[in-house]
């Protein structure tokens, strides 16, 4: 059992310190096995609402995302760390999970490696297109494909029909990224991180030249760059310095996951902390986000006296006291929890809390602790009616907010 759990506690977390580990295996020790257990606020917290299991007949392996594909149905999609897409009806009462796709045998799952996102086209229900992002060995690389439904509501997805838009190595097996969606100018959005290990030792957050550290934007419908083509007004579209025309922004450790306001457009991503800090920046075209030379808005390296004049700062940072790796969430836009519409709803996947930050433009403020005992949460998804899910990595559960009776 501590072997599995020193195994988990690497998942998703990046390269944390011996006490870190430590600190999330005797939390992991201590979790309730009950899925179902409601988790009301903090102390301060809005009482008007608490966690339960949003399907209680359902269990999944290592789950990493949650979806739909905008198609008119009912149905919702769970991606499985080790390679597998799950979809389900939409209903508390639902009994069975059916396996929409299965590419185990193509991924490499260890650690934070594995099946990590997915995305369908925005006109998935005229073409069937989706779109997934995962890690396989020898060489060990990150893949970005997409695959092609026979139907839009076909129930399974034949694997010989993957297509491989771009691929690029990974020097380490940590510090994968992995979330990719559609922004709403229709292009593809792609989160990498800085290729692993601690501290970045080859400096590729802040190297243009490779695809590591970054945001990445591309478009799927041109085929300019074989099977996608670079958006006209990426930032460095038609540059002489050999900056990648991919790079949307740059200098991130590790944006696990990101998301897009439905209200505004803006991109959220919580970046993954070093030693000290954990953060939450709205990403900009071009914006530097100064990965490895700052953590938060503290000097990493160097550790003093470090250039951030034109480095975006975070609109949020929290200390290690309060956790240890942040799991990115999103602007609530959903009609069932009033007391949480407009704000951005965030967790962190070793001290298991949930917090919302009130938005303002390019603010945020007014950080509130929601729930205390959330799990190990991997990430956040929204179904077509933008109500929000939690999933819990190690209880393989799915969760929701719901109104306290």
């Amino acid at each position: 059992m501590m072997m599995y759990i020193k195994k988990t506690a690497t998942t998703l977390l990046g390269s944390l310190a011996a006490t870190a580990i430590f600190a999330f295996v005797v939390s992991m020790a201590c979790q309730s096995n009950d899925a179902e257990k409601a988790d009301g606020p903090a102390a301060g917290g809005d009482a008007s609402f608490q966690l339960e299991n949003a399907f209680p007949a359902l269990n999944f392996d290592r789950p990493v995302e949650f979806t739909h594909a905008g198609d008119g149905t009912n149905r919702v999609f769970v991606l499985e760390q080790p390679g597998r897409i799950r979809l389900f009806e939409n209903d508390p009462a639902v009994k069975t999970a059916g396996v929409y796709l299965d590419i185990q045998s193509r991924v490499s799952s260890a650690g934070e490696m594995g099946l990590l996102g997915l995305a369908f086209h925005p006109n998935f229900k005229q073409n069937g297109y989706f779109f997934v992002n995962y890690t396989k060995d020898n060489p060990r690389e990150t893949i970005i494909s997409r695959f092609k439904a026979s139907t839009a509501n076909a129930n399974q997805v034949d694997p010989t029909t993957e297509t491989i838009l771009l691929r690029f190595p990974q020097p380490y097996a940590n510090h994968n990224g992995g979330k990719i969606a559609f922004g709403p100018d229709g292009f593809l959005y792609i989160a990498t991180g800085d290729g692993g290990s601690g501290g970045d030792p080859q400096n590729n957050a802040q190297n243009r030249t490779n695809y590591l550290g970054k945001i990445l934007r591309i478009d799927v419908n041109a085929t300019t760059k074989g099977a996608y083509g670079i958006p006209a007004d990426n930032p460095y579209v038609g540059n002489k310095d050999g900056h990648l025309e991919e790079i949307f922004a740059y200098g991130l450790r590790n944006p696990w996951r990101f998301s897009f306001d439905s209200n505004t457009g803006q991109i959220w991503a919580g970046d993954v902390g070093q030693n000290t800090l954990e953060e939450i920046d709205i990403i900009t075209k071009g914006g530097n986000y100064g990965w490895r030379l700052k953590e938060g808005n503290n000097c990493f390296n160097p550790a003093n006296n470090c250039d951030q004049g034109n480095l975006v700062m975070p609109v949020h940072q929290y200390p290690r006291t309060d956790g240890l790796s942040i799991t990115g969430g999103v602007v609530y836009r959903g009609t069932k929890i009033p007391a949480l519409q407009g704000k951005y709803i965030y967790a962190d996947y070793v001290s298991k809390k949930v917090w919302s930050l009130n938005v303002s433009g390019s603010t945020a403020s007014n950080n509130q602790l929601i729930a205390s005992d959330a799990g190990s949460v991997s990430a956040f998804g929204e179904d077509a009616n933008k109500e929000l899910y939690i999933l819990d990595h190690t209880g393989g559960s799915i969760k929701r907010f719901v109104a306290k009776p």
